[in-house]
């Protein structure tokens, strides 16, 4: 985003948040946060340290260093392009809330729904959205009677995907196709979160499609869809999604008849409306040639260049500059 932002139309502040928490300047440098198979970028700590402002009077950004105190000047909109827990959970959203700040993407409740699978799913079958069958369950769960919870996992039948409830990126997640792998798959889930979903394996193509809010309180605006086709690994895992990893291929558009394109895209819609409608998000499909399943709705979708949502966005017509003002534009214009 660092390389593709309209350098004509806005002045950058790059913000990195390291592992302790702080909020430090960083290097307007995309090749510093280039993903690589064999080195992930990270924000160390360099001894600055950025200034939020002390109130909702003013949107003066400060930054703190071996040489003082000083401005970075008034902030007009925060792209917060974070992934994960205190980054796409509504929490970073509330600090700016508090802050009197806009900022790009989901608000307070619907990056807590989206970021919380349960959650998401709870709201989405209220609302007449189909989704996975799943079972969500936590060690005290399964401390207090093993035996009930086995039933009610077991009952979904073969494969399941094991996932933390709130994690992303695929991280933590295990495609289960033998009850005997099941205790290891939830170990590895408890690790990233103290609830977890076990989910029904569904025999289907994964679509996804982005959604963008209307603009001027328009109906929500689609893409074309995108298909996940998985031909050398188990499912889309994280080092395929951000490393480009082997054994998956990104088509977009997908091949879909228009009255298959247009269900999804209404299914799409509605799904994220019923979470929240603001900012942006990438909604996930298993489609089983009948029937559209939403298997997750991401508030803070990936935009690398391999990723889905530019992909989809791009052909349809939206260059990849282009969709990263319109993100800036939309915060502004709910801020007004």
């Amino acid at each position: 985003m660092l390389r593709a932002i309209d350098r004509d139309r806005y002045r950058v502040i790059p913000i990195g948040i390291t592992r302790d928490g702080a909020f430090v300047l960083e290097d307007d440098d995309p090749d510093k946060f280039a993903l690589d198979a064999e080195r992930l970028p990270e924000v160390v700590d360099n001894g600055t340290r950025v200034l939020w402002p002390d109130s909702t009077l003013t949107r003066e950004l400060r930054v703190s260093d071996a040489d003082g105190v000083r401005s970075l000047g008034d902030v007009d909109v925060v792209l917060p392009i974070l992934h994960g827990r205190f980054g796409e959970d509504g929490t970073i959203q509330g600090m700016l809330e508090l802050l009197g700040i806009p900022y790009a993407g989901a608000g307070v409740l619907m990056s807590a729904i989206g970021m919380d699978k349960h959650a998401t799913k709870s709201v989405l079958k209220a609302a007449g959205v189909p989704v996975v069958p799943w079972v969500t369950v936590t060690r005290a769960d399964l401390d207090r009677d093993r035996q009930l919870w086995d039933r009610r996992m077991r009952g979904l039948g073969l494969p399941v995907f094991v996932k933390p409830n709130r994690a992303g990126s695929s991280v933590g997640v295990s495609k289960v196709s033998d009850w005997a792998e099941l205790d290891t798959a939830l170990d590895v889930a408890f690790a990233e979160d103290s609830s977890v979903l076990v989910e029904q394996g569904v025999v289907g193509r994964e679509v996804e499609c982005g959604v963008l809010p209307g603009r001027g309180g328009a109906e929500p605006r689609v893409s074309v869809a995108g298909e996940i086709v998985v031909t050398g690994r188990e499912f889309y895992d994280f080092e395929a999604k951000y490393l480009g990893a082997p054994g998956i291929d990104l088509v977009c558009p997908a091949e879909l008849h228009d009255g298959e394109l247009a269900e999804m895209q209404r299914i799409a819609a509605r799904a994220f409306e019923a979470v929240g409608g603001e900012g942006l998000s990438r909604v996930d499909f298993f489609f089983t040639g009948t029937e559209f399943f939403v298997n997750e709705i991401n508030t803070m979708p990936g935009f690398t260049p391999i990723s889905m949502f530019p992909k989809c966005w791009i052909a349809s017509g939206m260059t990849y500059p282009e969709l990263i003002s319109e993100l800036v534009d939309t915060a502004l214009e709910q801020a007004a």
